[in-house]
């Protein structure tokens, strides 16, 4: 026999009745039944469970045994009878009469349950993850993240992709998040950079002529931590196509993404959530923005949002009326199906807007088609039943309103539409709904700086290329800049390559770049660009978010296997920390207080 187990704690069932058989494992319950003692046995596959009488010899040292002590049990298994059948648990039709044990670690008193699902706190759990990691969610949590990393692979490889690895230690580029730096000991005063992306390595791969690339790719900014953002380190599926339109790179990551999304769509035993069907569709980023209030629209939320702000010259209501004639915008959120809310629900919402630091949220109520609240009363009637018929709204609908510059409406008018969809019960449930956002301006306005600066990706090709960087203004020209999103979350950003040095030597004078500052900050990609280079394009979908989604899970951490807490810091293994003087010397790095 085995020194440690003829089975996993996953594997006897009915027909094994009879064997003597060996098990080891982890204490996961222990429950004592008028001197007879159940214990739960837990390893990776599973749980057996464990029958001692007081005269087994096993009985006093399982008895003694702590909870997550690792013990190895000896001993039959026997058939359970009516009642006794655990029909919840794989291997409830048997269980082992222990024979002999021996306990193989001792636990000491534990810090958290494993057992249950009961909430502690989050620096108790980060400190003691491998104990927080034995808990049954939180393992299957990682068992899903690997089996989605092992599914992207597989399909990757089918669609003619090559995994290559890119380098870790690398050089800083300006790709908009603050850079991890890591000093060279043999060049004294100089640094590496961890890589924010392979964004520059994929590139070259194709200039170097590999056609489809891929990684899993492990990626590193200087962060705060959100709920969908872990700080530090994440994972992305990197990927780059050589000889490619925008449609061809969505032609081949959408069944890719939906098959994963698929595959694991009755994660945990639940109904298998729908996953969107077809090509994904594809919305402009400037509909995006009117439509949602935000460039990651959650498309489970019916909820459109719209411009009212021309129904509003001359109007009655002074406040929209004035707004709107200094070049300011209305924006009307619907929210239907709100007669039987009570004057309540509007007033919180716009107690809500002022929390959240705006100046409030206009509202107007209507009930079997009668209208109320200021709006209403000042605008007139005629002027709200034009509004309504305008947006396809009913007698019973309620609207909200935000007003503003542009880009605050659209925020408050997002914000609102999620707040709302979810009060009124409206998101759809159980369902993925990917789409992708197109269009992304090449430049934006820098308020800050009085100047024109690149909107998202300097490295993407601008739409009309060379012809429109010469002859429109720079704030109307759109790039070959896409993103992936998904029930509200951003899985990727992703473009068709600037790959001409002429078009980026323009698109970089356009941002106040000259050829020397482009020279010198990306010498490595222009001059590759110098020596012929194929269109390409790519994306790289985060795996952290996607897994979360799949998950169901609303923070980042809960899939990540050893994630730092909100200040970036590691407790289980005390980082970061002080290095000694000996390594700071080796360094030629001196601490300042």
């Amino acid at each position: 026999m085995h020194a440690y187990r003829t089975h996993n704690c996953g594997a006897l069932r009915a027909a094994d009745a009879g064997q003597s058989v060996r098990l080891s494992g982890w204490v996961h319950r222990k429950r004592d039944h008028g001197g007879v003692l159940f214990i739960d046995l837990r390893d990776h596959f599973g749980l057996t469970q464990i029958v001692v009488g007081p005269t087994s010899p096993a009985f006093e040292t399982l008895d003694r045994a702590r909870l997550e002590s690792v013990v190895t049990i000896t001993g039959d298994v026997v058939a359970r009878e009516g009642g006794a059948v655990n029909a919840n648990l794989a291997t409830g039709d048997i269980e082992v009469r222990a024979q002999s044990v021996t306990v193989q670690s001792a636990a000491q008193e534990l810090p958290l349950p494993v057992a249950g699902d009961a909430e502690y706190p989050e620096d108790i759990r980060l400190k003691y993850r491998f104990l927080d990691l034995r808990r049954e969610r939180l393992h299957a949590n990682m068992m899903l993240r690997s089996g989605v990393i092992a599914s992207l692979r597989r399909r990757m490889i089918a669609q003619g992709f090559t995994e290559f690895q890119t380098p870790i230690l690398t050089a800083s580029s300006p790709e908009g998040a603050r850079d991890y730096l890591v000093p060279s000991r043999v060049h004294p005063g100089k640094f590496y950079a961890l890589p924010q992306a392979p964004q520059m390595f994929k590139q070259l791969l194709m200039v170097a002529g590999f056609d489809r690339y891929f990684q899993i790719a492990p990626c590193f900014r200087d962060e705060d931590a959100r709920a969908d953002r872990s700080p530090g380190e994440f994972y992305q599926l990197d990927f780059e196509m050589s000889f490619v339109t925008q449609d061809d790179v969505f032609a081949t990551i959408e069944p890719v993404l939906a098959g994963v999304f698929e595959e694991f769509a009755g994660f945990g035993g639940r109904k298998p959530w729908a996953v969107t069907q077809g090509a994904f569709p594809r919305i402009p980023y400037a509909e995006s923005m009117l439509k949602y209030g935000n460039d990651k629209p959650d498309l489970r939320n019916p909820i459109v949002i719209s411009d009212v702000s021309s129904h509003f010259v001359g109007s009655g209501f002074g406040i929209f009326a004035r707004l709107v004639e200094a070049g300011n915008v209305v924006r009307a959120i619907p929210a239907p199906k709100t007669a039987e809310k009570s004057r309540k629900f509007f007033d919180d919402m716009n107690e809500w807007a002022r929390a959240e630091g705006y100046t409030g949220l206009g509202y107007v109520t209507r009930k079997a088609g009668e209208f109320g609240g200021p709006i209403a009363k000042n605008h007139g009637e005629a002027g709200m039943a034009a509004i309504y018929d305008a947006l396809g709204l009913g007698p019973d609908d309620g609207c909200f309103f935000a007003a503003g510059k542009e880009a605050q409406a659209a925020r408050l008018a997002g914000l609102a539409r999620t707040r709302i969809g979810t009060e009124l019960g409206l998101i759809e449930q159980d369902v993925f709904k990917f789409c992708w956002i197109v269009d992304f301006p090449m430049f934006e306005y820098d308020e800050d700086a009085k100047k024109i600066d690149f909107s998202h990706n300097p490295f993407s090709m601008p739409q009309g290329e060379l012809a429109a960087l010469e002859t429109q203004d720079p704030l109307t020209i759109k790039a070959f800049q896409y993103d992936i999103v998904c029930n509200g979350v951003e899985l990727s950003s992703g473009a068709i390559r600037n790959h001409r040095p002429d078009i980026m030597y323009k698109a970089f004078e356009i941002a106040g770049y000259t050829r020397e500052d482009v020279d010198r900050d990306f010498a490595g990609m222009i001059n590759a660009f110098k020596f012929g280079a194929p269109p390409h394009g790519g994306s790289a979908p985060g795996v952290d978010r996607m897994v979360m989604l799949i998950a169901d899970e609303p923070n980042i951490r809960e899939v990540v296997v050893f994630p730092m807490n909100q200040k970036a810091e590691d407790l289980m293994m005390n980082a970061p920390n002080v290095a000694t003087l000996k390594q700071l010397r080796e360094l030629h790095i001196r601490v300042v207080d």
